[in-house]
């Protein structure tokens, strides 16, 4: 089901306000793009504007305009406080449901500012005055163009603009490699290029800042950490604390880990487990058919897309791992035809 108040909040922000524009912890390239999108779209307009986020963002994406004027919730809890207070908008960007913002969920929740969601996640809570929700799309950050023409403001992109919108596309869809065939998504890609974005510069921006620590710790994953069990059309990894620590783990540094067990000839799901922070953080991949979100949901207590999810679990990580483990045959027949 989609949800699309575009011409309610045209009204809405029709004349200034002061907006907090939220985005998720453990924020990736969608969260941030999507945000500082809207961000520079919202100065334009006249609004008084601020992103915040209840956690870091991975150091390749430290060169949006805007990503170092981002509140962090766990850094600076009295100022993200104050911009929660004083915000008369609070809009949530590339999340569906206020618990996505760990501590700083109470004091959103609290807030008596109007409540606007912008997501393309199934299922969104209904803890939102207003709604743009369309999970058929790419990417929030797509979304985010698409409000922006929605809102006749069209004029107002900028190459700063394009940067961010196609930083949340490409990192959200893999560089093109899912959840894009959806025509428009190309459209855009064209007008993004037509506003002066440099690709190749950009991919370079995203994708080749690997550390040392962070090549060697891939390695680790995928030559001592890969389990493959193809019986089931499946593979996955696992990274304990201590594997994290021995390679100087930063955050960012795992992001895409699990798609190299998913690029193995007849594998058709995918998984990470990675223990953090006193969870086990699950990522799942998969190809075609077979529904990952809905794992996800069903069994660990997470969501996401059909073929990108994940979860946050507060068992051991042998646990997490061993109850993966003893779902796999019921999935079997769904696993061995995905296309």
């Amino acid at each position: 089901m989609e949800n699309t108040d575009f011409n309610l909040i045209s009204e809405l922000i029709s004349h200034p306000l002061r907006i907090l524009i939220t985005s998720h912890s453990n924020p990736d390239g969608d969260a941030i793009g999507s945000s500082l999108a809207l961000w520079a779209y919202m100065k334009k307009k006249g609004h008084t504007v601020q992103v915040m986020i209840p956690d870091p963002y991975p150091d390749f994406l430290a060169w949006m305009k805007g990503h170092n004027e981002i509140l962090i919730f766990s850094r600076d809890e009295r100022a993200c406080i104050q911009a929660i207070e004083a915000a008369e908008l609070i809009i949530s960007s590339d999340y569906n449901n206020l618990g996505r913002l760990n501590d700083a969920a109470n004091y959103v929740r609290k807030s008596k500012a109007v409540k606007v969601l912008i997501d393309h996640h199934l299922n969104p809570s209904d803890e939102f005055d207003y709604q743009i929700s369309i999970s058929r799309i790419s990417s929030t950050s797509e979304i985010i163009y698409n409000f922006i023409e929605e809102m006749g403001d069209s004029h107002l992109l900028d190459k700063e603009i394009a940067e961010c919108i196609y930083a949340g596309i490409i990192t959200d869809t893999g560089s093109l490699s899912y959840a894009c065939n959806y025509v428009k998504t190309y459209v855009i890609l064209a007008h993004l290029f037509q506003l002066g974005i440099d690709g190749e510069h950009l991919h370079r921006l995203i994708y080749d800042t690997y550390s040392e620590s962070r090549l060697r710790l891939l390695g680790f994953s995928i030559s001592d950490q890969l389990v493959v069990l193809p019986e089931f059309h499946t593979a996955f990894i696992t990274l304990s604390k201590e594997d994290l620590a021995r390679f100087d783990h930063q955050i960012g540094d795992t992001e895409g880990v699990v798609n190299y067990a998913l690029s193995i000839k007849d594998i058709n799901l995918a998984a990470l487990f990675m223990e953090r922070d006193g969870i086990v953080k699950v990522s799942f991949r998969s190809k075609g058919s077979f529904p990952v979100n809905t794992l996800a949901a069903q069994h660990f207590n997470g969501g996401g897309h059909r073929n990108a999810a994940g979860a946050n679990c507060t068992t051991t990580l042998e646990e997490t791992v061993s109850k993966f483990r003893l779902l796999l045959p019921s999935f079997q027949p769904m696993l061995k035809s995905v296309y």
